[in-house]
């Protein structure tokens, strides 16, 4: 079973960006306003600590680290040297690029446990869609995942090979 030790410094850093960055590119497929973006940032969150009851070592780690006040800055500084400045378009396409990345090192560095975590990931990237309605006013109208998210969703699934 694969877990931290299992993984260079800077292969770990990769992966916790990654985890961040499964709700990020939704988010930024289709910003949602001040309270959107808060429901989808608190929905991913969300999502990532329920991987702690998941049956495998590699997400439990993951979390476990991401609980940590060592292991969030180490992923917010990666974060912010990949994305500061960037536009939200920017930011969508970073992201996909960084779970696609992230793809390829679970299925070099831990192929046992490559598919466990890449439908973790895939389902932060999936609660982020669905937890902000696109579109409406005042709560009224509006679709529980717009056109951008489902092509933003669509891109996560392929780049996760999955």
């Amino acid at each position: 079973m694969a877990n931290k030790t299992s993984f260079t410094p800077d292969e770990w850093k990769q992966l916790l960006e990654g985890v961040m960055m499964a709700g990020i590119a939704v988010t930024a497929a289709d910003p949602s306003g001040l309270w959107g973006t808060l429901k989808e940032t608190f929905s991913s969150a969300q999502s990532m600590t329920s991987g702690k009851s998941g049956s495998s070592e590699l997400i439990k780690a993951l979390v476990a680290d991401l609980e940590t006040s060592e292991g969030r800055g180490v992923a917010r500084e990666g974060l912010k040297e990949q994305l500061q400045g960037s536009k939200a378009t920017d930011i969508r396409t970073k992201s996909v690029d960084a779970l696609r990345q992230v793809a390829g090192l679970l299925e070099t560095k831990a192929p046992q446990e490559a598919t466990a975590v890449k439908t973790w990931l895939m389902g932060i990237s999936q609660s982020a869609a669905e937890a902000s309605k696109e579109g409406g006013f005042l709560g009224f109208g509006g679709v529980q995942v717009s056109d951008a998210e489902k092509a933003t969703l669509t891109d996560i699934k392929c780049a996760l090979k999955i």
